[in-house]
């Protein structure tokens, strides 16, 4: 027992906690709120794809420190502020949208954020992806040209405000009365948020990618250009041709079925499809590795 007295009372000198106040616990939760609501922020618009590639050049800075690269690190200090000065310029809509989001949130926000993570599971419904099926191919079936964008974890707020809000049920009716041929709507895209329809008739950046055919029109290129700046899932049906089309991270799948259309819609915006696929994955991976196993024992 004394030895193990003594043992403790030497790591207690080398270990020193600090002595807690309620400003330092309030402290904490402040700070700790600020990084979470920055990196949902983040997350949530197009700053998220250069915020990753930024991240992995402090990576290579790390390593460069690490093995004494003299030329990379002088490269690294004389440019950063140059390079802070340009994504304040670059990113300046986001932010001031973000202060004015900060500004628009009310006291009870901040609890708000336990039920999220049930919110979002609870987007897309069975019904909802059917009615996106069952609409996009009677769209097809007529060649109705329609541009339909799918918004995931990237916010399209900015392209929604260029359209008509909506805020609707999706139904294959709606899908239709809205592409209609000489209706207000139909040459613009409509933005799905949440399993409802925000907004139609929204203006998308094109996308300038030589590889596209060049028998591909303005919906197309615009579908593509909104998957190459977002994480969105853009379905497309051709006006002249009436092919269905998906566009999803700058790849164009197009001459879709319906029951390819359907598996592709449940693999990109069903959580538990993709737990599933997954899974299914692991599971054959660790019976191949098995029967690899075997094989060699016998």
């Amino acid at each position: 027992m004394e030895g193990l007295k003594e043992f403790f009372s030497r790591i207690g000198m080398w270990i020193r906690i600090p002595t807690m106040h309620l400003t330092d616990v309030l402290e904490i939760i402040i700070i700790a709120f600020i990084v979470y609501n920055l990196i949902k922020w983040v997350r949530s618009t197009r700053a998220w794809m250069p915020v990753k590639g930024l991240m992995l050049l402090l990576v290579f800075w790390f390593i460069a420190s690490i093995l004494e690269m003299d030329v990379i690190l002088w490269i690294f200090y004389n440019t950063i502020g140059v390079g802070i000065t340009a994504i304040i310029i670059v990113f300046h809509p986001e932010i001031r949208r973000a202060l004015e989001q900060l500004g628009q949130q009310s006291i009870t926000s901040p609890l708000r954020i336990f039920s999220e993570g049930k919110e979002k599971e609870e987007r897309f419904s069975e019904r909802t992806i059917e009615e996106i099926v069952k609409g996009v191919f009677l769209l097809a079936r007529h060649k109705t040209g329609a541009l339909i964008v799918i918004e995931q974890e990237v916010s399209l707020s900015e392209y929604e405000e260029t359209g008509i809000a909506i805020d609707s049920l999706i139904s294959n009716q709606l899908l239709i009365n809205i592409f209609e041929h000489n209706t207000p709507l139909h040459d613009g895209a409509m933005i799905i948020r949440d399993g409802r329809v925000a907004a139609a008739g929204c203006v998308l950046p094109l996308s300038e990618s030589s590889r596209l055919s060049l028998d591909l029109g303005t919906r197309h290129r615009a579908g593509v250009g909104m998957s190459e700046a977002t994480d969105a899932v853009v379905v497309i049906v051709s006006e002249e041709t009436g092919v269905i089309s998906v566009a999803v991270g700058g790849i164009l799948k197009r001459h879709l079925a319906p029951k390819t259309l359907e598996r592709l819609l449940r693999n990109e915006l069903c959580h538990e499809q993709k737990e599933q696929n997954e899974n299914l994955v692991v599971k054959l991976l660790q019976r191949l590795h098995v029967n690899e196993k075997g094989g060699k024992q016998k």
